[in-house]
């Protein structure tokens, strides 16, 4: 980690009463689910493409 996140991480636990080590894993967490979303859409995207559901209002439609 470098000088300038490890300050920023210190500044945020102390504002939020909580450890590094805590907003540290919170935050991988959620990084880790993105990418997880993000991988699982990439692999859906194409048959989602296929049944016409190129935006949200096309799988509303669908399923309303």
């Amino acid at each position: 980690m470098d000088d300038k996140l490890a300050r920023e991480l210190e500044r945020l636990a102390r504002r939020a009463g909580r450890p590094k080590s805590e907003i540290a894993r919170e935050a991988l967490r959620r990084q880790l689910a993105i990418q997880r979303f993000r991988t699982l859409r990439g692999k859906l995207m194409p048959y989602a493409e296929a049944a016409g559901w190129l935006t949200d209002e096309d799988v509303f439609r669908d399923i309303s």
